[in-house]
């Protein structure tokens, strides 16, 4: 099955990604701009996809559960069609879902590599957190990952979004969460602008 191009998304809100998953059993979050408005409460930004993270062993549960969807495997610009009976190859960390009816992208499910009780951050493996503090549920129901650790993710290539995304956030993080993220950056990414705007002293 060819893919479809890698504009044509027409993402689910988390909202109606939350519906198709309200019986799943294992955890999941909405990740990267969503979690953010999800945790803002409202739509700040228009959002070209829609991620959500699954623990890299449960995969399958998620993919037999949307099923409606046919998913591809994502690596190094390189889009794949991924039979449902295929196991997930383990150099593959992302997948795509596409409704191909209707010839658009509806979710990007990328995977990570914790534990049902440890949230941890897949570019450097020291960083980790019990998962219900890097995982909190919104007001409707939906999980999402905190918004430092988002945050964490998008200071790697502060697009133009990302900056407005900080920007939007880091007033209404706390002492401790200011600090926690400097401290990530600090040793990620040395140097990097966020820093002094996160000074606490």
């Amino acid at each position: 099955m060819q893919p479809l191009d890698d504009e044509a998304w027409d993402a689910w809100s988390p909202h109606e990604l939350g519906h198709r998953l309200r019986e799943a059993v294992l955890p999941w979050y909405v990740a990267g701009g969503w979690a953010l408005d999800v945790w803002h409460g409202r739509q700040t930004r228009e959002h070209e996809d829609l991620e959500f993270a699954v623990i890299r062993n449960d995969a399958d549960h998620f993919r037999a559960i949307l099923n409606e969807l046919d998913f591809f495997t994502v690596k190094n610009g390189t889009i794949e069609y991924l039979h449902p009976s295929a196991d997930l190859p383990s150099d593959v960390w992302q997948l795509w879902g596409g409704d191909m009816r209707q010839g658009c992208w509806r979710v990007d499910m990328m995977m990570e590599p914790g534990t049902r009780d440890l949230w941890i951050y897949k570019h450097d493996q020291t960083i980790q957190m019990a998962r219900p503090d890097a995982v909190r549920v919104g007001t409707t129901g939906i999980p999402y990952l905190a918004p430092i650790n988002v945050m964490l993710f998008k200071a790697k290539h502060r697009r133009e979004k990302d900056q407005i995304d900080f920007d939007l956030s880091r007033s209404k993080f706390s002492f401790d969460e200011k600090r926690r993220l400097a401290i990530w950056l600090d040793k990620l990414h040395p140097g990097h602008e966020w820093i002094a705007n996160l000074q606490v002293s």
